[in-house]
């Protein structure tokens, strides 16, 4: 069974060799002439646009943060009625409390406004 189809395929096989042969053959030909015109359109030339011209971005430096200031409370440093206040000296020793800034704690604004200012800016003079 092997044989048959061995044979068939040798012969497939011989018959493609002979045709590629039999196809084969070598053209010498001479052209004299000119070539034939070819008619095309003029290119299409298109001006550029215009250069765009725009200023340079404005670049800020980078400066520090401001630092921060802070203003010292204002001490007003001199005569008050019979004294000199001189700043923390009075504080410490503690005169402020012989002066009569108690007698006014404990009792409501309407005593205050009774007896009127006046009594209180003459006893604290």
């Amino acid at each position: 069974m092997k044989r048959p189809l061995l044979v068939v395929a040798a012969c497939g096989a011989l018959a493609l060799v002979a045709a590629q042969s039999a196809l084969a053959r070598v053209d010498v030909d001479l052209n004299i002439g000119v070539p034939a015109p070819v008619y095309a359109p003029p290119p299409v030339y298109v001006a550029p646009p215009a250069p765009v011209y725009a200023p340079p971005p404005v670049v800020y430096p980078a400066y520090p943060a401001a630092p921060v200031m802070v203003a010292p409370p204002g001490i007003v440093i001199g005569w008050h009625g019979d004294r000199y206040w001189d700043g923390r000296r009075w504080w410490g020793r503690e005169e402020w409390r012989g002066r009569g800034h108690d007698e006014w704690r404990g009792r409501g604004h309407e005593e205050w406004r009774e007896r009127g200012h006046e009594e209180w800016r003459e006893h604290h003079r």
